[in-house]
């Protein structure tokens, strides 16, 4: 695939588009006036591989409690604002690294000005971000939203930033409806080089939302659009994280923590093999380094799968076989199978870590 051409944005220590790999992020669902809960949350995300993160800025409080929050995370904050332009500059004065905002409701255009003034000072740049259930009311019409309709309404927010003479932008065109917000983010690439925020809003629970934003984002990043992605989700933000990485890891993309291949499972299946696989996907959700790790349950395809991981196991009646690197390491049985493999993998893992002078 061809990515887009888009100029890059630096968001703290994170670039957004340009050559830059394609940066996973995710939004606090805690009271951001709870600054210890929102910064405990922040680095669970931050340990799932959350790059970038957002949080909501409704009120002076939650404004305040961003300096306590940005002190004590190690990735880029996002303050996330809406019709109120001085929780913007608070944010600003916070050290937040970037703003999510809408310039045409924070203010009239002095109010943007002050903002914008503001963000230039210290290089922050700011995301607009339109969204399919909240455009003008000329825009969206009889209440049919068309992706030309979503395109206008960034282009006439763009227009407002660059004649204060800002071009520190990112670009978001999100909605629930999957081929809206593809057929939005297609127009709009053709039209500015500025990076964009990918991601399907009000996605869904997790398995609706995840599949959803599988398909939307997918599809976008397969043709080269976007820079940034969120897979938002109704539920704890880890899983969006997680979402976002086995999207990139689909499509080539990103390579970061355990793949796990496991089969759909059949009639010659032996073992417990979809309590297994939960298992092992459990025990291995904390290890960062790219391995690839096999789950299989029979002989069939077994061997085959395993003999192109880095470690995993095919089952039998009762028992399962070790493989690393395509080698029979041993047998062992069905109530082992996930100890002994884990074992393999923090040998494997301590091996390499040798190997590389870790």
């Amino acid at each position: 695939m061809k990515r887009r051409k888009s100029r890059p944005v630096q968001l703290g220590g994170v670039t957004v588009g340009g050559d830059a790999p394609v940066s996973v992020q995710s939004m606090t669902n805690t009271d951001t006036r709870d600054a210890a809960a929102t910064i405990a949350q922040i680095r669970r995300l931050v340990q799932a591989g959350c790059e970038i993160v957002r949080v909501a800025v409704p009120d002076r409080e939650a404004a305040r409690a961003l300096s306590e929050i940005k002190k004590n995370i190690t990735i880029p904050l996002v303050a996330d604002i809406h019709f109120d332009y001085r929780l913007a500059l608070a944010a600003i004065e916070a050290g937040v690294d970037g703003l999510r905002i809408n310039p045409g409701n924070i203010g009239g255009r002095d109010k943007v000005a002050e903002v914008v003034k503001a963000a230039g000072r210290k290089k922050i740049p700011i995301r607009i971000g339109v969204n399919a259930g909240s455009l003008e009311k000329d825009l969206a019409g009889d209440g049919e939203i068309t992706p030309e309709a979503m395109v206008e309404s960034a282009l006439r927010h763009i227009a407002i930033l660059e004649d204060l003479n800002f071009f520190d932008i990112k670009i978001s065109l999100k909605a629930s409806d999957v081929p809206l917000m593809i057929n939005a983010y297609r127009l709009l690439a053709g039209k500015v080089d500025y990076p964009l925020h990918v991601g399907v809003t009000e996605a869904g629970t997790v398995l609706r939302g995840s599949i959803k934003s599988a398909v939307g984002i997918g599809i976008l990043l397969w043709e080269g659009i976007g820079d940034t992605i969120r897979v938002s989700l109704t539920g704890d933000p880890i899983q969006e994280v997680r979402a976002a990485y086995e999207i990139l890891r689909a499509l080539g993309l990103r390579r970061r923590g355990v793949e796990i291949i496991s089969c759909p499972t059949c009639g010659r299946t032996q073992i417990d093999l979809i309590n297994i696989a939960c298992a092992v996907e459990d025990r291995l959700a904390g290890l960062d380094m790219p391995l690839r790790v096999a789950v299989m349950g029979c002989v069939v395809n077994g061997p085959g799968e395993a003999r192109h991981a880095d470690v995993g196991i095919a089952g039998g009646k009762g028992e399962g076989l070790i493989f690393r690197k395509g080698r029979v390491i041993r047998k062992v049985p069905e109530a082992l199978l996930v100890e002994e493999l884990v074992k393999e993998i923090d040998d494997l893992v301590n091996g390499r870590n040798r190997d590389e002078g870790f």
